[in-house]
């Protein structure tokens, strides 16, 4: 058996080449106890070396975090408008749709120019402004207090809207998507009106790039089983696109 120090090295090593470990494979490498090796991935954590994960660690940190819309905009911006334009295609003739807050859900506002006429109900204000004016689109702005960080409301007055609405799909824009735990975006009080949407939705679409894979945010919206489309970047792992297909989810690589 390895001695503390020589352990820290091989984690790091193993991190650096793989970016992810399993407490499960450094257990079986290096012939010591879970117990060990959770201790060992705490000390290392402290010293900001790596982070830990459900069932191991990861070189990158795997929670999502609330920034403002205005940077969320500049980040993996070639990437969104791919993802919007692809995930116009699958709208086809639903008469209603959900779309939700987030960059690229706004992107996919930017470029929806339906030649039927569609009526679009969002919690976005950024959204119901780009398509307010927009021939074909009749728009439906749920109300409530708006949040900064997303110029996007939420609360109970959108909700109660919600129950008198049934829409043949839904878009949303996610913080994080994690095999095992579900879709998550990083704030709660949207998360609870993304439920919502999705319970009034027949489908529902989830707009992420390839970079929200692995993480979680801090309110789940649903449970992996609960997507029938995933619209996401070429840059994705087949592992990730696997096991989206194996769950039933139509994977879109845009």
């Amino acid at each position: 058996m390895k001695n503390i120090t020589e352990r820290h090295e091989y984690i790091l090593n193993k991190i650096k080449e793989n970016s992810k470990i399993s407490i499960q494979e450094l257990c079986d490498e290096m012939n010591v106890s879970s117990v060990t090796i959770r201790k060992d991935l705490k000390l290392l954590e402290e010293k900001h070396l790596l982070f830990r994960t459900k069932g191991g660690a990861s070189s990158s940190n795997p929670y999502a975090t609330d920034k403002p819309i205005l940077i969320k905009e500049s980040i993996n911006l070639d990437e969104k408008n791919k993802i919007a334009k692809k995930a116009i295609e699958i709208i086809q003739d639903n008469d209603s749709i959900l779309i939700g807050s987030g960059t690229t859900a706004y992107a996919l506002a930017r470029y929806l120019n339906p030649t039927e006429k569609i009526t679009v109900i969002t919690p976005a204000l950024k959204v119901a402004i780009e398509l307010c004016n927009k021939p074909n689109i009749e728009v439906l702005q749920l109300g409530g207090l708006i949040r900064p960080n997303s110029s996007s409301v939420a609360g109970q007055y959108a909700m109660r809207i919600l129950d008198e609405i049934s829409s043949g799909m839904v878009f949303l824009g996610v913080d994080g998507i994690d095999l095992e735990f579900g879709i998550t975006i990083s704030n709660l009080t949207e998360a609870t009106l993304n439920q919502k949407m999705i319970a009034t939705s027949q489908k529902v679409v989830i707009l992420a790039d390839s970079t929200k894979f692995g993480k979680r945010g801090l309110g789940k919206i649903c449970n992996i089983e609960d997507v029938d489309y995933v619209v996401t970047d070429q840059n994705i792992s087949p592992n990730y696109v696997k096991s989206l297909e194996e769950n039933g989810i139509k994977v879109v690589i845009a």
